[in-house]
Formats: C-alpha cells, structure tokens, sequence
C-alpha cells in the first residue's frame, strides 16, 4: 500500500542528523518504500533553505541528492485557505499542501511538532507513521 505525506523540515533533520533513526527509516520509506511525499514550490524551498544552514554542516551534495531523490517521487500540490489556525507561519504551507491533498486522497503529515498542528488523527510522529506503514502490509 501507499500512503501520501508531506513530511515536516523536522523530520529531515534528524533523518540526515542520524539516517537509522525513527525519520531516518521515514525518509528511507519516501525514497523507495511505501511514501510518496507532497511537495510543492514553497515546501521544497524551505528544505534546501534548513538543510543548507551552515549549523548543520550537511554536505551539500547528499542534500541535492536527497531533495533530487524526494522531488523525482513526488506528488506536486498547491494548497488553498485553511480554517485551522496555525501558531507557527512557516508551517501553514505544509497543512495548506495537506489538506489540499486529503481532498482527493488519503494523506499524513509527518511531523516531530505534533502540537505545532491541530490534533487530527492524520498528523502523525515518525513513529506512528511508521506503524501505518507496517499495519498496512
């Protein structure tokens, strides 16, 4: 089975902080497993924006590979207006793209800021996306 997710900047960081972590297994599954990431435009900015920050010291090279990796698996969408209030505006983008998507199919955002978004039952830790993954098997 497959699943759609937008996948929170978060979860790459620590995917690329420690690539056999619980995001690391996320990620892994977005590059050749059962997720297909949503992206759009403005969301793929900002990975290349964090991941490329000078604090993180990731090589430049595994970023362009690994973003490459993600936008070539990709669902592109756009996103309208949402009625949920977002605290943080830097993530409005990845529940706008969410929800945009849910309108067609079955989608999850994966995130390690849980209460960053509303308390929906399709924002999902990495751990939880994870399980879907393994009780849909």
């Amino acid at each position: 089975m497959k699943y759609y997710a937008v996948v929170d900047t978060n979860v790459l960081i620590s995917a690329m902080l420690k690539n056999s972590s619980i995001p690391g297994q996320v990620i892994a599954e977005a590059l050749n497993g059962d997720i297909i990431p949503v992206l759009n435009n403005e969301i793929i900015a900002e990975y290349e924006d964090v991941l490329n920050r000078p604090k993180f010291r990731f090589d430049k090279q595994a970023v362009k590979v690994l973003l490459d990796e993600l936008k070539r698996r990709a669902v592109y969408s756009d996103y309208g207006l949402i009625d949920d209030e977002i605290p943080d505006v830097k993530d409005v983008v990845f529940y706008a793209v969410l929800m945009e998507k849910r309108k067609e199919e079955d989608a999850y955002l994966v995130t390690g800021n849980i209460k960053h978004f509303p308390m929906r039952t399709y924002i999902v830790t990495p751990r939880e996306m994870l399980d879907i993954i393994e009780e849909g098997r």
